[in-house]
């Protein structure tokens, strides 16, 4: 099996690239910079350029499956300049796809997009599953709202479509987690807005393995991407202390005081999302990392 990943190169490509190399399943991948190109056989780069519609078409040569991970960082200042930017590297690079797909005798059977939890509106009590109608009024839901449907674009070329929809990543090398480890490092670690936020986590082995698992198993449909256990922002900020031996003494930063600092991002930061796992691990999925002490533990 050879399969075309788009964003190979940032944090989940990278560790889902190494998995799929370990399962002898070769890559093609995408890059909008020359000089990360390799040329192996099982692991080949190819050049596009989404701003200008430039792409190499021979990515497609012997695929049978795309894997659509590319998109801007969210953890940047949202400027209306980059609020355009974050949705557009999601939806104007799948439309590249697209556009590729329809024109090239090549023959791909599958297409599977990242995405994002945050398309459910935020919610303290509400546990939520894939068949939720309901968009967060806000621009993260926006922003999967477009993404997603830019995704279920490709069934009209008769491509099997699976969506994932991925949770806070905690990861050693990248993600929310080294962020949220900084301030715990220096003893001012301390929970976001109330606290009481939930926070569906997942690990980055989990997440990659969730990709290779619905590739594998030719799943499509919307899959959450989250741990079965998910913890308050309070909880999270208390396990990476515990993790750390450090000490939370500060009670809260205040949403206010977020909202003023971060903007209309804050929203990332104060939003509560409870979402369940029953439906991947319903297909078979078995995770490694099934609570945050022991997810933790692996990263810290």
């Amino acid at each position: 099996m050879r399969v075309l990943i788009t964003g190979a190169t940032g944090l989940v490509g990278t560790h889902l690239a190494r998995l799929l190399r370990q399962k002898n399943i070769q890559i093609n991948y995408l890059t909008t910079s020359k000089d990360k190109i390799e040329k192996s056989p099982e692991y080949r780069g190819f050049f596009w350029d989404p701003s200008e519609g430039e792409i190499d078409e021979a990515c497609l040569e012997g695929v049978d499956a795309i894997i659509h991970l590319a998109g801007a960082s969210i953890a940047k200042k949202w400027t209306s300049e980059y609020k355009k930017e974050i949705i557009e590297s999601r939806t104007k690079t799948a439309q590249l796809l697209y556009k590729t797909l329809q024109d090239s005798p090549y023959e791909v059977s599958r297409f599977i997009s990242s995405s994002a939890i945050g398309i459910y509106p935020s919610s303290l009590e509400k546990l939520y599953h894939e068949d939720e109608n309901a968009v967060d009024d806000s621009f993260l839901g926006e922003v999967v709202e477009r993404w997603e449907a830019a995704a279920w674009e490709f069934e009209s070329l008769d491509l099997e479509v699976a969506i994932v929809r991925t949770g806070l990543v905690l990861a050693e090398d990248g993600g929310a987690l080294p962020k949220m480890k900084e301030p715990v490092d220096l003893n001012v670690g301390a929970a976001f807005g109330t606290g009481k936020q939930w926070q569906s986590w997942i690990h980055i082995e989990d997440l990659a393995g969730i990709y290779a698992y619905i590739l594998e198993m030719e799943l499509k449909g919307i899959y959450n991407a989250v741990a079965p256990n998910p913890v308050t922002n309070k909880e999270l900020i208390k396990h990476i202390a515990s993790q750390l031996d450090k000490s939370v003494w500060l009670p809260i930063v205040p949403a206010v005081a977020l909202k003023l600092a971060l903007g209309e991002m804050a929203t990332v930061l104060l939003s509560s999302q409870l979402v369940s796992s029953e439906k991947i691990q319903n297909a078979g999925y078995k995770f490694r990392y099934k609570n945050l002490a022991k997810a933790l533990e692996s990263l810290l």
